[in-house]
């Protein structure tokens, strides 16, 4: 496998605070793509994405840890608060080899006992590049992708051949997506949180 030496050198100690690190790598063999996740095994830090031969692999800074952390508490505790059956999955090796796509999100979610793929999965666009997570989460069927960028968050729900931006989810209609992204802005999730539990109780809070 072209590159694969270069596996080795990508871990922890490549995190950088503020910027996530990624490494492309091109021309990888499905079954090349197979062996780096066994290699891999369950260690955290190191993320992977395959698309028709091209992968990823992604260090996330620690900005982009709290950024996800943050969406997933308040996902959830939305989901406590209104009795909303959701099971986490956390970052699920999600891949099919027929269509040569594969990735990791940062969270992701189904509504009850999961099938193949989850229903929602939680993705946080915090260093610019990479693969098109879209078009790999489209063939691996996933329904809807939840995506923060730039302060701002997009439901993406899979339509036929392609997802399309929603002001709501489907999935989850009863979800205020924009009060979780004013949520995303405060100072620490604990806050976050706490705020979020406040405003599903009381609705009427200005």
């Amino acid at each position: 496998m072209s590159g694969m030496s270069r596996v080795a050198a990508i871990g922890p100690a490549l995190i950088a605070h503020h910027v996530d690190q990624r490494v492309m790598l091109y021309d990888v063999g499905w079954s090349d793509f197979e062996h780096l996740l066994e290699v891999r095994g369950d260690r955290a830090g190191l993320r992977v994405a395959y698309l028709e031969g091209a992968l990823e692999l992604m260090t996330p800074s620690r900005d982009h840890e709290a950024l996800k952390t943050t969406f997933a508490r308040l996902l959830e505790a939305y989901a406590e608060e209104l009795g909303i059956e959701l099971e986490g999955y956390g970052s699920w090796t999600l891949k099919r080899e027929e269509v040569e796509r594969a990735l990791e999100p940062d969270e992701c979610y189904s509504i009850g006992r999961a099938g193949a793929v989850p229903d929602i999965a939680i993705e946080v666009i915090w260093t610019s590049g990479g693969l098109d997570k879209l078009e790999i989460y489209r063939l691996l069927g996933v329904r809807e992708v939840w995506r923060w960028d730039g302060g701002a968050i997009t439901v993406f729900a899979l339509r036929g051949e392609r997802y399309e931006p929603m002001a709501r989810s489907e999935i989850l209609p009863q979800v205020d997506v924009d009060l979780l992204q004013r949520l995303m802005d405060l100072p620490t999730q604990t806050a976050a949180v706490r705020e979020l539990r406040a405003r599903v109780l009381r609705p009427s809070r200005d």
